[in-house]
């Protein structure tokens, strides 16, 4: 949804709520789940309780596999249930911009990884019951006028070669039609997708995980994890895990509990908010379809279920949380839509979203037996989601198909631990200039 190392130090798992979010307040329940209670053991440990902890927990319960997940704070106050809930088909990279680095076959698998996940998550919610507000669409569009030709090009580019005939190109007059707003020059929509209550979901699935048998707590930190005689030991507050196998599944949320991982895997700040109902302004997406724009510091938005645009767009990269939230939010969005410039906001809050250097997750082995998946940089609700049941199946010995993303060249952000922090706010700070000017 960045912390200097002394703050991600103190809350690596206990995320930052600048706010009460709208997900958080449109929850009928919200059930709690105990804290460990003393030392145990167990065949797979989990360090991380959002979407991909929590589904590889599921999928492995469900095998019969003693399974026990821990999270620092309540599921959902991370990413997983703070997002902007969009399910963006493929990858963060666009595959024509994927294809040219990695060739045709692997892009094509990584194109299709994805539609298994949008289409696992989609028969997971309806399997269970879970009702998370999906709406259909999604829409990129571009703030610069020599986009043009690349928009052309990918729209065309998934129908003849990635059997994906969902995206078509919008000109100028169709995209302000379908945005209401003039502000954006080209786009392309996709039929193909849509977004969802990311919290709802989450709620859904951590249900399923306990009713499958896996043993799910809260508000239990993991403080260091090491290994002995072939076993990897957790310690935390209430007693420490002997597992056999572990999987990080932290995000953005690592801090220093393990190395490798916060090599790779930068948090940054995302803030969203809420307005009232749109009512008087039916032109505001007006087919209601979640939106992402072109920028480097992306803005996203769309409309919930009850006709409230949810917009995200102002990323900070330092520790400090902005004191008005909404102040930020109602700026850009007055930017987009003029007539809403004095619209009331009900809702503010903000997190942290993992990002990796080249906005490719990350997916390791980083000790025997301890695997971390990681850094969706912003594209995770439905490849966090796929990542636990891929996980799961690893471990199953049923499918190689988390080696897509381990065999992914992600390198190390630059400049260690003192340094990747100023570093980083320098390249992205550029990179926002560069969307402005």
């Amino acid at each position: 949804m960045n912390g200097t190392e002394n703050s991600m130090r103190d809350t690596w798992q206990s995320p930052i709520a600048p706010g009460l979010s709208w997900y958080q307040d449109t929850i009928v329940e919200r059930p709690a789940y105990a804290a460990l209670d003393g030392s145990t053991r167990t065949d797979v440990a989990i360090i991380g309780g959002g979407f991909t902890g929590l589904q590889a927990a599921y999928n492995l319960a469900k095998r019969g596999v003693d399974v026990l997940l821990i999270e620092g704070g309540r599921f959902g106050d991370g990413a997983s249930g703070r997002n902007g809930g969009q399910l963006g088909s493929g990858q963060r990279a666009w595959p024509d911009e994927l294809e040219p680095e990695l060739g045709y076959e692997r892009s094509r698998a990584l194109f299709d990884l994805a539609e298994n996940a949008k289409r696992y998550l989609l028969d997971f919610a309806e399997t269970h019951g879970i009702d998370m507000d999906f709406q259909p669409g999604q829409m990129n569009v571009s703030h610069k006028k020599g986009h043009e030709d690349a928009y052309r090009r990918s729209a065309e580019l998934l129908a003849t070669r990635y059997d994906y005939p969902h995206v078509t190109f919008m000109d100028r007059e169709e995209t302000a039609a379908r945005l209401g707003s003039s502000a954006y020059h080209y786009g392309v929509r996709d039929t193909g997708t849509g977004h969802i209550h990311p919290l709802k979901l989450l709620v859904g699935l951590a249900r399923a995980a306990a009713q499958a048998g896996a043993r799910i707590c809260e508000m239990t930190r993991a403080s260091s994890i090491t290994q002995s005689g072939g076993k990897t030991l957790i310690e935390t507050p209430a007693g420490r895990i002997t597992a056999d196998r572990v999987l990080i599944a932290t995000n953005a949320y690592i801090g220093n509990l393990e190395r490798e991982t916060a090599a790779h895997v930068m948090p940054i700040r995302s803030f969203i908010g809420a307005t009232v109902p749109l009512d008087d302004f039916p032109h505001v997406i007006p087919g209601n379809e979640a939106v992402a724009d072109s920028r480097f510091v992306v803005r996203y938005f769309r409309k919930s279920i009850d006709g409230r645009l949810l917009f995200g767009g102002r990323e900070a990269y330092t520790a400090d949380s902005p004191r008005d939230i909404s102040r930020h939010i109602r700026k850009q969005i007055a930017e987009l839509y003029p007539e809403l410039k004095n619209i009331d906001m009900t809702h503010a809050w903000g997190g942290s979203v993992g990002i990796t250097l080249t906005r490719k997750p990350f997916a390791r082995e980083v000790m025997p037996g301890v695997t971390s998946v990681a850094g969706y940089s912003g594209h995770g609700v439905m490849l966090s989601n796929y990542a636990g049941k891929m996980y799961a199946d690893l471990v199953a010995g049923n499918s190689s198909e988390l080696d897509l993303l381990t065999d992914l060249q992600v390198p190390p952000f630059p400049g260690g631990a003192r340094f990747r922090g100023p570093l980083l706010f320098l390249a992205l700070t550029w990179f926002a200039l560069r969307d402005r000017f």
